[in-house]
C-alpha cells in the first residue's frame, strides 16, 4: 500500500470513529464537499492527462463508482438552492460553485501532484462504502497538506 494508499485507509477509519459514515444527502453541507470533490478530482484529472501520472481513467471509475452518491449530492445541493434561491437561482449558485472549484485547482492541487492525485484517486475509485468519501473529502480539500498526514518528500 502506498503512502496515499494509507493516508486514504486512516482517513477513511476516521470516518467510522467520528460517525462521519451518515449518508451524504443528509444535508446541503455534506451534499457541497461531495460536489465539490468530484470537481476537483475531474479537473486535476484534465490538468494531468498529458503526463506519465494520467488518471483520468481512474476519475471515469470513480464517478462510476460513485454515481449514485454523487447525484445525490447534486439534487440535495438543487432542492437546497432551489427552496432559497428559487430554480434559476439555483443554477447560478450551482454554476458558481462549479466554476470556482475549476478555477481554484485547474492550476493544480495545493499540496498534491499528478502522481499523489493518481494514486488518491485509485484508492478513491476502489472504496466500496461512498459514505466515506466525506472524511477524503475533508481532508483532500484542505487548503495545505493535513499535519497528521504530513509526508516525506
Amino acid at each position: 500500500m502506498g503512502t496515499f494508499g494509507k493516508f486514504f485507509a486512516a482517513a477513511a477509519t476516521a470516518a467510522m470513529v467520528l460517525g462521519a459514515a451518515v449518508p451524504a444527502q443528509a444535508n446541503t453541507g455534506n451534499a457541497e464537499k461531495l460536489r465539490k470533490l468530484d470537481i476537483m478530482l475531474m479537473v486535476t484529472s484534465l490538468r494531468c492527462r498529458h503526463g506519465s501520472s494520467n488518471f483520468q481513467r481512474d476519475y471515469d471509475k470513480f464517478a462510476v463508482k460513485h454515481n449514485v452518491a454523487m447525484q445525490g449530492a447534486a439534487k440535495t445541493l438543487q432542492a437546497s438552492y432551489g427552496g432559497k434561491l428559487g430554480a434559476k437561482g439555483a443554477m447560478r449558485k450551482l454554476d458558481t460553485l462549479s466554476v470556482g472549484m475549476a478555477n481554484q485547482y485547474g492550476q493544480g492541487h495545493p499540496w498534491l501532484d499528478c502522481a499523489e492525485l493518481k494514486e488518491v484517486t485509485q484508492n478513491l475509485a476502489s472504496e466500496k462504502d461512498s459514505s466515506r468519501l466525506l472524511a477524503a473529502a475533508d481532508e483532500l480539500l484542505a487548503g495545505s497538506r493535513p499535519a497528521k498526514f504530513a509526508m516525506k518528500r
